[in-house]
């Protein structure tokens, strides 16, 4: 039996996503007999009624307005949250968090300050994933194949000349699609740069790999089953990735076995040069010839009841409460 505290919430654009995680990780580590408290990181410990209020809540098909969720979440963190005795006498903190501070490496550098166990990747495995830019570098030097991109500020013309139409715009480090715009047209570049840059101070120009969209789950060191989805939408955007029947998730995918193989290992490869440990998932596209590009790579990947890491673990006989303890087994 495991003392575990599951923390969510966040400020960031994705606060219900972590929120929606918590909820079936909370329920599925009790049903394994572990003792299991939750915090919210902008409202801190929360008892019986809080937690119900909190987990009881659903993924909107937007994300929410996040103006005043930092300053909450400041006075929380140093607050005395983690010095908390139900936090402090924790085996281990469960990351129910996606994007922003909860993502970045901010956070783990303060629990690692702390001296408290968490599940998951450490600051700098964390801080390079989430900085697409910097992944995109790093995931090219260790072969893995990435589509082409150019950081804003840039000649439009010549971005445009490089990368060709359509691109996407989106920003440097956020997730869920939140503030990514599929430019068709070079007179729309301005305003989806300025829709990028509302998330983010670090835009991304990047070309557009047509396709098939795949994934698979990063458990230790070993790669679970690949996946394909299939959105309602052009793009596996915030809507189709958080409400259930806007995307169809095939778990194994219907693709050719050396293709699954080549996933698989372009995604441990990938979990490798990001330095990740624990878990995480790599997102492909599988071009009509047959290429493969990484996407990018979540290091705190959905938990929720639509989320693809289950999916993957389940095709691979691993249920979804096993999966949640082998997380928390793997510090």
């Amino acid at each position: 039996m495991l003392r575990i505290l599951v923390l969510t919430g966040g400020s960031s654009s994705e606060r219900d996503v972590a929120i929606a995680s918590a909820s079936q990780v909370v329920t599925a580590l009790r049903s394994r007999g572990h003792v299991v408290h939750v915090a919210d990181t902008t409202e801190g410990l929360l008892d019986a009624t809080a937690e119900a209020r909190v987990l009881g809540g659903r993924v909107g098909t937007e994300p929410p307005d996040v103006h005043t969720l930092e300053a909450l979440e400041r006075r929380v963190l140093f607050g005395g949250l983690l010095q908390d005795p139900v936090v402090r006498e924790a085996d281990i903190i469960f990351l129910a968090l996606h994007g922003g501070r909860g993502e970045d490496g901010t956070l783990q550098h303060l629990l690692e300050l702390a001296d408290l166990p968490y599940a998951g990747s450490g600051p700098l495995g964390s801080g390079l994933a989430m900085d697409k830019d910097i992944a995109k570098r790093l995931l090219l030097q260790a072969g893995v194949p990435t589509a082409d991109w150019r950081m804003h500020p840039t000649d439009p013309v010549e971005a445009v000349r490089n990368l060709g139409l359509p691109l996407v715009v989106k920003p440097s480090k956020q997730g869920s699609t939140v503030g990514l715009t599929v430019v068709r047209d070079a007179a729309d570049l301005a305003a989806a740069i300025a829709e990028a840059a509302r998330h983010d101070d670090e835009v991304m120009l990047e070309t557009f790999v047509p396709g098939r969209e795949l994934t698979v789950a990063i458990l230790g060191e070993e790669a679970l089953a690949v996946g394909e989805i299939i959105p309602k939408h052009e793009l596996f955007d915030y809507e189709c990735k958080y409400t259930p029947g806007m995307s169809e998730e095939i778990f194994p995918a219907d693709i050719p076995k050396d293709v699954a193989e080549e996933v698989r290992r372009l995604g441990l490869l990938a979990h490798r040069a990001l330095k990740l440990r624990g878990y995480s998932r790599v997102d492909f596209r599988l071009t009509p010839d047959g290429r493969l590009f990484c996407l990018e790579a979540n290091t705190l990947p959905g938990m929720t009841a639509t989320s693809l890491m289950p999916q993957s673990a389940a095709a691979m006989g691993i249920g979804f409460a096993e999966l949640c303890e082998r997380i928390c087994r793997r510090m």
